[in-house]
């Protein structure tokens, strides 16, 4: 068994202290914890938000937050939130980002993004209003290219083509957008999904390529979604029966 070293060792063990003890340690160093997080919170009136080309109203990135550079080239909207580890990055390491021009990753308004997504721009990702994105998703609109055979893959210089995602688009667990995608509006993409070029407006996406499974014709859906049963809570507004 490794010894314990250290001002925690011994009898200021936390599996050695009286259980009262331990627990009203534990309820201070959570309380700090969660003081340290509201604290950490970057809005728009912030040191750190205000290095963004715009950051709206309402907005705001939850602490801790993941690798944060070239804000100059990054707009978001209102009302957008960011969970913990969030990536999001507009260049290259270093690299001077032209703020006379459109920004390099734009983010709508009333969007939230997942704990430990990464959005990472070099050209032009358009992410629009309403669109929700799950934890653990990946955005890029550039990768490596590979064709020379003596360089290794990782010192090629990238290729890039720009992302658009649609509004009120849902992005599952997982989904990674790969340079050049266009996603339309109102589209849901299945968890774990690699999404590669175009995909139409309200429709539903599976599948690594992803591939439409779902859509809806004008009229219904076809192939048409299961029976499901909502219970909504108290207060919450109800969608309108067609």
């Amino acid at each position: 068994m490794t010894k314990r070293r250290g001002p925690l060792a011994g009898r200021l063990w936390p599996d050695r202290l009286a259980p009262s003890t331990r627990n009203r340690a534990s309820d201070v160093v959570n309380g700090m914890w969660e003081w340290l997080s509201a604290l950490g919170m970057v809005g728009p009136g912030d040191v750190r938000g205000r290095r963004f080309r715009y950051m709206g109203p309402g907005s705001g990135m939850a602490f801790p937050r993941g690798a944060v550079f070239g804000e100059e080239g990054i707009t978001i909207g209102s009302q957008t939130l960011f969970s913990p580890h969030v990536t999001l990055s507009a260049g290259l390491p270093g690299e001077t980002l032209d703020t006379s021009g459109p920004p390099v990753v734009s983010i709508g308004s009333r969007c939230s993004i997942g704990r430990g997504c990464s959005v990472v721009g070099r050209i032009g990702i358009d992410i629009e209003d309403d669109v929700t994105i799950a934890p653990d998703v990946y955005i890029t609109d550039h990768n490596h290219a590979y064709e020379d055979l003596d360089t290794p893959v990782g010192q090629q210089w990238p290729s890039e083509a720009p992302v658009r995602i649609g509004a009120g688009s849902w992005i599952g667990t997982g989904v990674i957008v790969l340079p050049g995608s266009d996603i339309g509006c109102n589209v849901t993409v299945a968890g774990g999904s690699v999404v590669r070029g175009q995909v139409p407006d309200h429709s539903v996406v599976a599948g690594v390529p992803a591939r439409v499974v779902r859509h809806h014709d004008g009229v219904a859906w076809v192939p048409p979604p299961p029976e499901r049963q909502f219970r909504y809570p108290p207060g919450w507004k109800t969608p309108t029966a067609d």
